[in-house]
């Protein structure tokens, strides 16, 4: 896949840009599913009504 519309890159800059695009979406997935797991192994505290 050639991507026509970003010119002629080097491909050096061609991966900086793919990384720059996607990239903080995979962080944020990553994150999403570290805190998702986190949260599912937590056991739940009962509530101090003292």
């Amino acid at each position: 896949m050639i991507p026509l519309h970003l010119g002629a890159l080097h491909p050096v800059e061609q991966i900086a840009t793919i990384v720059l695009a996607f990239g903080p979406f995979l962080v944020l997935g990553i994150v999403i599913a570290v805190r998702r797991r986190a949260e599912a192994g937590e056991p739940e505290e009962p509530e101090d009504r003292s």
